[in-house]
């Protein structure tokens, strides 16, 4: 089954509308970005009540402000990682420690003005756990899999093409990254390359990261082989 991956931008999260026989979108974005995705699903002549899911890779606050309004508008079931759950179900904005120099510098730009992001809570429907979650019920033919390391709750979805989209494993935009790469921002640095060899293992050939433009995951095996 072909599945036709749309990229939309809500705010500096770049978030995908997948199309198989159903539609799933994989993240909710900045807050009151809600309107941009019903948009882009009116561009791909996608009615709104056809969005049955969707999957938010980690619960920082660009990946799910969003998320309540996009439920509100779709009647989609939203799907998050239990460790995650309560960041969106009760306005958390917790942020992942810098792992490079240029990470932690901006992690101590970014933190004074979190105060001034609202994050509007909303339940989640799908509580996923850490063994893989199959989306072929969605019309998907791929699966959602537990991949710490960013954050505890992080999840990327693995299609059986091999596009893997892997929320901030992987960032691939300025100002975070000047070229394809690991994330500057991490939980715990060990379970990034842990979760990456496990995709590669999996199958995983395109990364589609949330900042930044798609990459082949050949890139990656080159980054994490350092580490082996």
């Amino acid at each position: 089954m072909d599945v036709a991956i749309t990229s939309v931008p809500l705010g500096f999260c770049q978030c995908y509308v997948l199309r198989g026989d159903g539609v799933i979108v994989v993240d909710a974005g900045a807050p009151n970005n809600g309107s941009r995705l019903l948009h882009a699903l009116q561009s791909e002549h996608i009615s709104p009540s056809d969005l049955n899911l969707v999957v938010i890779t980690h619960g920082h606050w660009d990946h799910i402000g969003s998320a309540a309004e996009i439920k509100a508008a779709t009647g989609a079931k939203i799907a998050m990682h239990h460790a995650e759950v309560g960041w969106l179900e009760n306005s958390l904005k917790p942020l992942s420690p810098g792992v490079t120099v240029w990470g932690k510098i901006l992690r101590a730009m970014h933190r004074p003005f979190m105060p001034l992001i609202d994050i509007p809570a909303t339940d989640v429907n799908i509580v996923l756990d850490d063994e893989p979650f199959s989306l072929w019920a969605y019309g998907i033919p791929g699966q959602v899999i537990h991949t710490p390391g960013h954050s505890p709750g992080s999840v990327s979805l693995l299609l059986e093409s091999g596009d893997a989209f892997v929320g901030d494993l992987a960032m691939n935009r300025l100002p975070l990254r000047f070229s394809p790469g690991l994330p500057i921002f991490a939980d715990r640095p060990s379970a990034v390359i842990k979760s990456w060899k496990m995709l590669l293992e999996l199958g995983a050939k395109m990364v589609f990261p949330a900042h930044g433009k798609p990459f082949p995951s050949a890139i990656i095996a080159r980054k994490i082989a350092k580490f082996e």
